[in-house]
């Protein structure tokens, strides 16, 4: 066990100290107009800093629909090891960032209040958290910088600026346009943004301003001996610069939480209550200054707190009781559901407040993949107990399933149509057709099962089936079934039958995934499968050419052997009238690699790869004697056979010992039932 003094100086040598100064940086007025000058950063607004900070991580653009999608890498959660990372809604992340964009430029989404709107559990909180968590994160780097300022009186007071003001709103508003046009020509083509100093200061440091003005006989330069200019480290702990607020009994609450209230202990000192210095600026609007303030489940607030929006949005000012409007510089976030937001839309009174708002759709997830991703994040790293392959995948396609529609064409499932939006082609659907798709039913995501009910689902089938060596499918799908009883938010029985059926579904689904996997353990010997593919080809060179094949075991040429090539040919649905066609277009492919002297490999044609693999486990399958696993009685050679298809299973696939023993019963009782079906 390590000594204390061991400790002390691990701790010691881990501290950075260069860092702490840094971020603990303290300089005059002047010295801060040099720090503007040679990085104008430091002088952008909340909006951009936003915006800046989100483009900083980078960006993957992919192709969606014949549509370039730009993915933010930001949404990774590159602060946190992913913990926030949101997945599946890159169009929806798009729209948002696009949003900071605009009001980063200036053209006028600055003046609104972004109201994230979706379903519950679909991300629009994480959205916020991640945002704040950057924000904080970002305030501590070289790059997102920013300063504010305190005063220290002659009689030697220290009074912070409580709203954390830039201290470029000490330049006198009567000479501001001229001293920042100055600043902007001296700072040249190094701003990504025009420097812009809007607004007057916050009461308290206005008060100090106009008396020290006073008392300086109107001399500026000697007002700003009497300012300090520090580094502004944003914190959401320590309430600076990030501010949070929530709906609470309508008794206990009331506008001052947004704008500050009066300090009744000051008023016996200062004589006065409408002295600012008498006033604490600790309402969340005050607090966020500089930043960005949330709003949580914003439209269950009461009207009163949400006109106080009106102005905050479209002004940028707030009015504390007793002063005058005081401006303010941050973002305004809010989330809500589609209930709260279809009564903001029916409330006539409230259209000054939608007129002010952006609203920003956050459905759930409809790629099955991305779904999935959630899961594997929340459970494979936290779970020592092994999750069998594929079991969070079923969970993530029933929990996508529940949020689709049902496909008005008749030839399409609701299980085809999931696996489309996940990228996969189907005959007969082109791109313009899932696009189609999706464009005809737009509430799709908008409802459905929640991702907190699968993940409360799963953390229950881990704690209950603790005698199981390891989590399956089946085991998650039943607790997902039987919570559908009680379901907090799901009282139509129609819907719940619904469900029940999809459950039903991706069972099947489930079921036809581990038959196809075991095939392939069973049928993944590289050398029958070689042999296999070369004695059809000689078959199919002889038949294409009206030759014979040689007999290898009597040295005599036999007619090409109808019965193999159809054997092969069936297992990928190639009729018999199409064999001819199926057979010349694979001469003619192996003969355009011959002429740039390339030898065919099996693995090169994927359909004829998935036709040797069920035609050599047909062949194989026999000879395991996989159906016997479920009699308990299996002889020496047969169980060594098993034995090589389970480490298949384990090396291909990822099951885990007991998971390769579950899923072989499990495959071997559909074989002892006698209803196996193999896969086309």
């Amino acid at each position: 066990m390590s000594s204390p003094n061991g400790i002390m100086g691990m701790i010691a040598q881990l501290q950075d100290l260069e860092r702490f100064r840094e971020h603990h940086w303290e300089g005059s007025f002047a010295e801060y107009l040099e720090i503007v000058r040679t990085r104008p950063d430091v002088a952008r607004n909340a909006w951009q800093r936003l915006y800046d900070l989100v483009l900083s991580f980078g960006t993957d653009t992919y192709t969606e629909y014949k549509k370039p999608i730009i993915r933010y890498r930001f949404f990774d959660d590159p602060f946190d090891n992913g913990k926030d990372a949101v997945f599946g809604i890159d169009v929806h992340l798009m729209k948002l960032v696009n949003v900071l964009k605009s009001a980063a430029l200036g053209f006028g989404p600055e003046k609104r209040v972004i109201l994230l709107h979706g379903p519950v559990g679909s991300a629009k909180s994480t959205i916020v958290r991640l945002l704040k968590k950057a924000v904080e994160w970002y305030s501590r780097t070289p790059e997102g910088a920013l300063y504010t300022f305190e005063w220290h009186l002659p009689d030697g007071q220290v009074v912070s600026s409580p709203m954390h003001e830039d201290p470029l709103r000490l330049i006198p508003s009567d000479m501001r346009v001229q001293v920042v046009d100055e600043l902007n020509k001296q700072v040249g083509a190094k701003a990504r943004y025009r420097i812009e100093v809007e607004g007057d200061l916050d009461p308290v440091s206005r008060f100090l301003f106009r008396e020290g003005l006073r008392q300086v006989d109107g001399d500026w330069n000697r007002l700003m001996e009497r300012v300090k200019v520090k580094r502004l480290l944003l914190s959401e702990r320590d309430r600076v610069g990030i501010g949070t607020f929530q709906p609470k009994d309508e008794k206990n609450q009331d506008s001052t939480e947004l704008t500050g209230d009066i300090n009744y202990r000051k008023i016996a000192e200062l004589g006065s209550d409408s002295d600012p210095r008498a006033f604490n600026f600790d309402g969340e609007f005050c607090v966020a200054n500089r930043g960005i303030i949330e709003f949580v489940e914003m439209l269950k607030l009461d009207v009163a707190f949400l006109y106080d929006l009106l102005g905050a949005s479209q002004e940028h000012v707030i009015k504390p009781k007793k002063f005058a409007q005081t401006h303010i510089d941050e973002v305004i976030i809010g989330h809500t559901n589609e209930p709260e937001y279809r009564k903001l839309q029916s409330n006539e009174f409230m259209e000054a407040l939608r007129d002010r708002t952006i609203k920003i759709d956050v459905p759930y997830i409809t790629r099955w993949s991305e779904e999935a991703r959630i899961y594997r994040r929340d459970f494979k790293r936290r779970v020592k107990r092994p999750i069998a392959p594929h079991t969070l995948e079923m969970a993530a396609m029933w929990a996508v399933l529940t949020r689709l529609e049902d496909p008005k064409k008749p030839n399409l499932t609701v299980l085809q149509k999931m696996k489309l939006y996940d990228g996969k082609t189907l005959p007969g659907f082109t791109e313009d057709n899932v696009k189609e798709l999706r464009k005809t039913a737009n509430r799709e995501g908008m409802e459905g099962i929640s991702p907190r009910y699968v993940q409360d689902k799963i953390s229950n089938a881990l704690v209950r089936d603790t005698d199981a060596p390891s989590l399956n499918a089946f085991m998650v799908l039943n607790e997902l079934e039987s919570g559908l009883k009680n379901h907090s938010l799901l009282s139509d029985e129609d819907k719940k039958k619904r469900y029940r059926d999809l459950l039903a579904i991706v069972k099947k689904e489930y079921e036809d995934i581990v038959k196809n996997e075991v095939q392939k353990a069973i049928a993944s010997d590289e050398n029958a499968i070689a042999r296999l593919c070369g004695n059809y080809i000689d078959n199919v060179k002889a038949y294409t050419q009206k030759e014979r094949v040689k007999n290898s075991f009597t040295g005599g040429y036999d007619e090409p052997d109808e019965r193999l090539m159809r054997s092969v040919e069936e297992k990928i649905d190639i009729p018999a009238a199409r064999k001819d066609d199926f057979r010349r277009e694979l001469m003619n492919y192996i003969g355009a690699l011959a002429l740039d002297g390339k030898q065919f490999n099996y693995k090169m044609n994927d359909r004829l790869y998935t036709a040797l693999e069920l035609k050599l486990f047909e062949d194989q399958k026999d000879s395991i004697k996989l159906s016997s696993l479920v009699s308990q009685v299996i002889d020496p050679d047969t169980q060594a056979k098993i034995d090589i298809v389970k480490q298949r299973l384990i090396d291909n696939f990822g099951y885990d010992q007991h998971s390769a023993t579950d899923v072989l019963n499990y495959v071997a009782s559909i074989f002892a039932r006698g209803d196996a079906k193999e896969p086309g």
